[in-house]
Formats: C-alpha cells, sequence, structure tokens
C-alpha cells in the first residue's frame, strides 16, 4: 500500500472520524431507540457519509493529498463537489452531525453541531482561504470568484 493512501486514511480517521462519529457517539443519549427519529436522522447522515467520501477521493485522486493539514492537496481541486462549493468536505461533515443530532433527538449533539459548524467556518476565512490564495495563487482567484464558499452565490471575501 502506497504511503499517500496510507496518510488519506489515518487523515479520514483522525479528523472527520473524529469529529463526525466518535464524539457524537459519546455525547448520545442512553435511552433508547425512535425509528421515526432515525428515519429522519438517516437521511442528512447518509448524504454526508456519501459526500464526505467523495470529498476524501477527489482530495486523494485529484489533488494528489489528504484532507489533513499535515498533508494537503499538492492541486488545488476545483472538480466533483467542488464545482457547487468550496467546502463541501466541511458540509458533509456537519450532514453528519445533523443526522447524529436528529436520529438520537440529542440537544447536546444539535450544540456541539452548532459549535462545529462556526469553527469550520472560522478555519476556513481565518486558515485555509488565505493559505490557498498564498499558494495556488491566480488558480484560487479564478476559482473563488466562480464557486461559493458554503453554497449560494460566490462570495467576494
Amino acid at each position: 500500500m502506497n504511503t499517500l493512501l496510507l496518510r488519506a486514511m489515518f487523515a479520514f480517521l483522525a479528523l472527520p472520524g473524529v469529529i463526525a462519529f466518535v464524539v457524537p457517539y459519546l455525547l448520545r443519549p442512553s435511552d433508547g431507540y425512535d425509528a421515526r427519529s432515525w428515519t429522519l436522522g438517516a437521511v442528512p447522515l447518509g448524504a454526508g457519509i456519501v459526500l464526505l467520501l467523495w470529498c476524501v477521493r477527489d482530495f486523494y485522486r485529484r489533488g494528489k493529498g489528504t484532507l489533513a493539514p499535515w498533508s494537503p492537496p499538492r492541486e488545488l481541486v476545483v472538480a466533483g463537489a467542488y464545482r457547487f462549493s468550496r467546502n463541501p468536505m466541511y458540509i458533509a461533515v456537519a450532514l453528519v452531525l445533523c443526522g447524529w443530532s436528529i436520529g438520537f433527538r440529542s440537544g447536546s449533539i444539535a450544540l456541539y453541531t452548532a459549535a462545529v459548524i462556526v469553527a469550520f467556518h472560522l478555519r476556513v476565512v481565518f486558515g485555509e482561504e488565505p493559505w490557498l490564495a498564498r499558494t495556488h495563487g491566480d488558480k484560487w482567484e479564478r476559482y473563488k470568484a466562480r464557486v461559493p464558499r458554503w453554497f449560494g452565490r460566490p462570495s467576494q471575501s
């Protein structure tokens, strides 16, 4: 197995694996199962998992890197889900967390989800975007003008 694949697998387990799966599991309430809640929660949960795996694959195959800050993609990924949002991986994790929150009917997971979304936004605005501008220059600026940060219209910031 090549080292990039091992790094990608480790990064997946260490970052979204912990944030989107381990922490919600630890925060889950211990009281029973409600089929209706799980039916509703399965929609964002399933969509988030599919989107997350799609993004990780694109980082590995198209970007020649991983989702981890210690092993980022060498190429700017602008294909796949990245045609519609500059941050679909963060959206995917938020969907997974929303699914857990609905499925478990958990206020603590809902609060955790809100905190994670705020942290993601701050990380993107103050960390990732300045780094992408320095690293990819004009290619980043063209991409940023064309694709929104989250969804909707492209942001000018």
